[in-house]
């Protein structure tokens, strides 16, 4: 202190911070995604049907088609899953496709009428060698003027930019399923990792394709609490796939008792009211539907299918069977 001087007060600033922000509350906690579940069946199709029609075209369905462009081999054990090097399903594994086979299944998705085209490949994450190729995949494909999607496990926020350079449209990468039932349904890769690909995706500014498997042996409560992860999440997913669990000889899942198909509509009717202005896709499990529910599904607020053969190792409605469905329902396909 300078001879002379008059000690000054100390003065505690701390009282003039800002006091920490709480944390947003959910938009969508699992409670209240429980209790839309639990509606009179008709009053919940019913607002579904309202949300709809408020965001799209109630007579519009998206068509999409899905390629596998590296199947089997994967390192993952998924117990839904026929292409696990885990479990004996008689799926043999194959190499990455050349390019020239892909953009001749998307020249013929095209020629079919689906405005969408999907890659999915197995593997847990790619290698950036791996990206380099399927990037080159992406840049033909939109050439023919379809949007891309490609799935291809978990990404790094450079393997995320490097897609998003080549043209990429949309990342697929699913929540499976609610966290406090992730356990059982796989080891090997965590819920957080599965977040933070999520993460990586925004960032590089695609597109979110994201969604879940329902008839694994979860309760309606684990059912809600994945709707809740997808409602909440910020923005939610432009496009959310709603999978019925296609059992398959050789998984653990093979044997499960079937999901109620009234249930399998009420998670697309949730779906559609808790994420308003995604497109709410009937995905895996449309073989082993028959058309009156696969109606109701559309009139819960589905509004996109993939279309063709087949899926990236099961079976789906052909689409001369699918086309003449849309048409008996007065649906039209959305235009690219």
């Amino acid at each position: 202190m300078i001879p002379g001087m008059t000690p000054t007060a100390t003065v505690d600033l701390s009282s003039l911070r800002p006091a920490p922000r709480p944390a947003p509350a959910a938009r969508w906690p699992v409670a209240d995604v429980l209790a839309l579940l639990g509606q009179p069946f008709m009053d919940l199709l019913f607002r579904a049907q309202r949300v709809h029609r408020e965001h799209f075209d109630p007579n519009r369905v998206q068509l999409s088609t899905l390629l596998s462009i590296k199947t089997g081999g994967c390192p993952e054990d998924c117990a839904y899953c026929p292409q696990s090097a885990h479990f004996e399903t008689g799926l043999e594994a194959d190499k990455l496709m050349a390019l020239d086979e892909v953009v001749a299944a998307a020249q013929a998705a095209k020629a079919q009428g689906a405005t969408r085209f999907c890659m999915g490949a197995a593997w847990r994450s790619p290698k950036d060698r791996d990206i380099e190729r399927v990037g080159e995949m992406v840049r033909e494909v939109k050439a023919l003027g379809l949007e891309t999607c490609m799935t291809l496990g978990m990404l790094d926020g450079g393997q995320a930019q490097a897609l998003q350079d080549a043209g990429l449209d949309y990342y697929n990468h699913n929540l499976d399923t609610d966290p406090a039932f992730y356990g059982q349904i796989i080891s090997t890769r965590t819920y957080q990792d599965r977040l933070d690909t999520l993460a990586h995706v925004r960032q590089a500014g695609i597109k979110v394709c994201c969604g879940g498997i329902v008839g694994m042996g979860e309760s309606r409560a684990e059912r809600a609490g994945l709707i809740a992860q997808l409602a909440n999440l910020e923005p939610y997913p432009e496009s959310v796939p709603i999978n019925n669990l296609v059992q398959v000889a050789g998984t653990p899942l093979a044997g499960t008792a079937p999901l109620d198909p009234f249930e399998f509509v009420r998670m697309i009717a949730v779906a559609r009211i808790t994420m308003p202005r995604a497109m709410v896709r009937l995905s895996a499990g449309r073989e082993q539907m028959d058309e009156a529910l696969q109606a109701l599904c559309f009139a819960a607020g589905a509004n996109s299918i993939f279309y063709g053969d087949r899926l990236l190792t099961t079976s789906n409605p052909q689409a001369e069977r699918d086309r003449a469905l849309l048409d008996r329902l007065g649906l039209r396909p959305t235009e690219a």
